[in-house]
């Protein structure tokens, strides 16, 4: 992390009844600044070490945009969110469905008849662990942080970062093997029944996405 720092010294007055003003220490508050945000930085990947040595797993991995990209197109995106509510409806369940970009960004949103306004936020959350945590521990559903919290004495610790939710009901979208974004579903009593809705939308899609 590179801060850029300008230092000043007070120029001579050519009033000779000028005072010199005095000098400021701008560099002792950058310092301290960077020294918090290097301990914020290393706790975060401590714990990520963490988790992937206690689950035997792979430790993260670059973005896989590096080598792929795709973006889902907004018309699929759509079809999958309406088909996760639809199957949700079907089954009683008044759920809100929301497709995440690898951005992080909600690229659709659908609040199915009757959701309650919490559903916004759990069905995004679902999907953005997903396409964010998910991606590089190499899981594909938020179920499986929920798994891992259960089992793994270091994963809570990931669970507790910004818009991270270790509940099922996230799934991935894949194209060619690789993560191009996530659906989430929230609503259902139990997010085990929220992720079968996520998997039926996504399903319906799936032949459109070039793999």
């Amino acid at each position: 992390m590179i801060f850029e720092t300008m230092s000043y010294t007070a120029k001579p007055s050519t009033n000779a009844g000028s005072k010199p003003t005095p000098r400021k220490y701008p560099l002792l508050r950058l310092t301290l600044i960077a020294l918090s945000a290097t301990q914020a930085i290393h706790g975060t990947s401590w714990a990520q070490t963490q988790v992937a040595a206690q689950s035997g797993g792979a430790q993260p991995q670059p973005p896989q945009s590096a080598a792929y990209h795709y973006a889902l197109p907004v018309d699929l995106a759509v079809e999958a969110a309406t088909e996760a509510i639809r199957v949700c409806a079907e089954h009683g369940y008044q759920v809100t469905a929301t497709v995440v970009d690898m951005d992080g960004i909600a690229q659709v949103a659908i609040r199915g008849d009757g959701a309650s306004v919490h559903t916004l936020e759990s069905s995004f959350e679902k999907a953005y662990t997903v396409v964010t945590v998910g991606v590089m521990f190499n899981f594909d559903t938020s179920g499986a942080l929920f798994d891992l919290v259960k089992t793994n004495p270091y994963a809570p610790r990931l669970a507790t970062l910004s818009h991270v939710m270790a509940l099922p009901g996230g799934a991935a979208f894949k194209s060619k093997n690789v993560t191009v974004a996530a659906l989430g579903v929230g609503g259902a009593p139990g997010g085990d029944k929220d992720e079968v809705c996520t998997l039926a939308g996504i399903a319906k899609v799936a032949s459109r996405i070039p793999n």
